[in-house]
C-alpha cells in the first residue's frame, strides 16, 4: 500500500513506464550482487589509480566499470527478465490500454477465456452457443508461452559472454 501511494500520488507515476522499472531498479537483491562485487575488487587498483593522478570519476569510469562488466550484465539480465514477466506492476499502475505490456495483454486474454468458458459451460443452451470443448485454451497458453519466451531467448547469448568472463576471472589464481 504504501508504495502505491508513494508511485501513484507523491510521483504522479499513473500511466508512466518509470512506475514498472522504479522497482526494479531499486532491487535488495540485485544492490547486493553489486556491492560484493565491487568490494572484491583490490584496493591496490584504486589506490595505483589516485597515485597516477586520476579523480573519482575518472576512477570509477575507467578502473571500477571495466571490472564489473559481469557483474552488471548479470543484474542488467535480472532486471530485463523481471520486466518481461511482470504483469502485476501494470495492473496497478498503468490504465491506458496503449501501454499495457505483453504480459499484462497476454494474462488479460486468458483470464478473457477463461471467463468466457466458464460462461458458456453455465449457460449452455444447445447446439446454438459455441461449445466450451472447442475454445482453445491450453493451444493457446502454449502458444504464447512461446511468444512470451522468444526475446529472452534471443537476449541472452549477447550477455552470455560476460557470464563466462566473470567466471573464469574468480577461478584463475595467479
Amino acid at each position: 500500500m504504501p508504495t502505491y501511494v508513494l508511485y501513484t500520488q507523491t510521483l504522479k507515476l499513473r500511466n508512466n513506464y518509470l512506475a514498472l522499472l522504479l522497482p526494479l531498479l531499486f532491487s535488495v537483491f540485485n544492490l547486493l550482487i553489486m556491492k560484493s562485487y565491487i568490494s572484491a575488487i583490490p584496493d591496490s587498483l584504486t589506490d595505483a589509480a589516485r597515485i597516477d593522478g586520476c579523480g573519482e570519476f575518472r576512477i570509477l569510469f575507467q578502473v571500477v566499470l571495466p571490472l564489473i562488466k559481469p557483474a552488471l550484465a548479470t543484474v542488467g539480465l535480472f532486471i530485463a527478465l523481471s520486466y518481461w514477466n511482470d504483469w502485476y506492476n501494470a495492473m496497478l499502475y498503468i490504465r491506458d490500454d496503449t501501454m499495457y505490456p505483453l504480459q499484462y495483454f497476454l494474462y488479460q486474454q486468458v483470464n478473457s477465456i477463461e471467463a468466457y468458458k466458464k460462461m458458456i459451460s453455465m449457460n449452455s443452451v444447445g447446439g446454438d452457443v459455441v461449445s466450451a470443448m472447442s475454445l482453445p485454451t491450453q493451444t493457446l497458453k502454449m502458444a504464447l508461452t512461446i511468444v512470451v519466451t522468444g526475446p529472452i531467448i534471443l537476449a541472452f547469448p549477447f550477455v552470455q559472454k560476460y557470464f563466462v568472463q566473470g567466471i573464469t576471472i574468480g577461478a584463475v589464481k595467479g
